[in-house]
């Protein structure tokens, strides 16, 4: 009983953040119409509209209902994040899911991307807001793409939906070693993962004009890839996210074989070997 309540509040929190940018796009959308297009599987009708309206979820105003811990026992992740300096590739991850209108039906997709370099690490597609539809795949592509061993340490952050915390995503994050953050309050502390799904949905989706699951399965993957290759980034200096990773790989390359000869040892061989050349050799 206990298992099937978290399941079920865990599915709720994740409806929070979806309902927002459901309102953002239809600023006037009612609770029963957004209940048809969000169709979850956690509640009924009548059930989500009391949610929304006891969520604070009112036409004029919206809030984002959150509360750190609760009667089962969950708990939620500090911001690990904020004021973070990234440096590196693999140190920090930051995710979030968001809907997809495809005709009548409304698809969830979830994102996975490597702050450092932009890149989209991980992604999935799913008919619904089960954890084991939505974070465990995108989180899958990851170790896949990255390497179980390359993950250790690093920092997953989100904005803290059911899905980021529920029991077998923190295994997952355990068993790899990585560290667990999420958001506390301000929207703009999960901004990059949000831009992104802005981006991939509005720049490359909607245009690309999927008409089926097939379709936009396959369209998703190409999405994924023209952003991660052909999409030039400011904050990257106009590079791709792949190119940007590149240059980095090469810049940590040569600096390595720089640092394996320090300057003061690289002088030390230059007048050794000048002594050498200009010492008289007797030959016998």
């Amino acid at each position: 009983m206990l298992s099937r309540r978290r399941y079920k509040y865990e599915e709720q929190e994740q409806l929070v953040p979806l309902i927002n940018e459901i309102r953002e796009d239809h600023p006037r959308m009612s609770a029963r119409d957004i209940y048809l297009k969000l169709q979850p599987s956690c509640m009924g009708r009548d059930q989500f509209e009391r949610f929304c309206m006891d969520s604070g979820y009112r036409i004029k105003k919206l809030r984002n209902f959150r509360v750190t811990t609760n009667s089962l026992g969950v708990t939620r992740f500090p911001n690990l994040i904020k004021d973070l300096r990234v440096t590196r590739v693999n140190q920090v991850f930051v995710s979030d899911i968001t809907y997809f209108d495809l005709g009548s039906e409304t698809r969830y997709l979830t994102f996975i991307m490597d702050l450092y370099n932009r890149e989209v690490v991980g992604y999935s597609e799913s008919n619904n807001l089960r954890t084991e539809s939505t974070t465990i795949p995108a989180l899958h592509r990851l170790i896949k793409l990255r390497g179980k061993a390359n993950l250790k340490g690093a920092i997953m952050h989100s904005d803290g939906g059911g899905q980021y915390y529920c029991n077998e995503f923190k295994v997952l994050t355990k068993e790899l070693g990585m560290i667990n953050s999420m958001t506390e309050e301000k929207v703009y502390e999960n901004a990059h993962a949000e831009r992104l799904n802005g981006v991939i949905k509005n720049n490359y989706l909607y245009p690309y004009g999927p008409t089926n699951v097939a379709s936009l399965r396959r369209l998703l993957d190409k999405a994924v890839y023209m952003y991660n290759t052909g999409k030039p980034h400011n904050a990257l200096g106009k590079l791709t996210p792949k190119s940007y990773l590149n240059k980095a790989t090469i810049d940590n390359e040569n600096n390595s074989k720089e640092s394996y000869f320090p300057l003061s040892t690289v002088h030390h061989i230059h007048n050794l070997s000048n002594r050498i050349s200009n010492k008289k050799v007797n030959v016998i």
